[in-house]
């Protein structure tokens, strides 16, 4: 019976991050968020379009930020 290598099983890159140390995943994860933050990705969670409380009128996909717009917290003046 041969014994398979994690490059044939899953690829080198794949296997080259198995290889890694939990810590040094941590690392090179924190690298690709920081990349990823830097090409203009967001934190901001996707609204949740089957909740109750989604408001489609609040939220517009299309925004110019790519981030959802400014919500009017309170209508009425204090």
């Amino acid at each position: 019976m041969k014994h398979l290598s994690a490059e044939e099983i899953v690829g080198g890159e794949w296997a080259a991050w198995y290889a890694l140390s939990p810590q040094q995943r941590f690392l090179e994860s924190v690298k690709l968020w920081d990349t990823y933050l830097a090409l203009g990705g967001s934190l901001e969670p996707e609204p949740d379009t089957q909740s109750p409380f989604f408001d489609p009128q609040e939220w517009s996909e299309n925004a110019a930020s790519g981030r959802p717009g400014v919500r009017v917290l309170r209508r009425s003046g204090i």
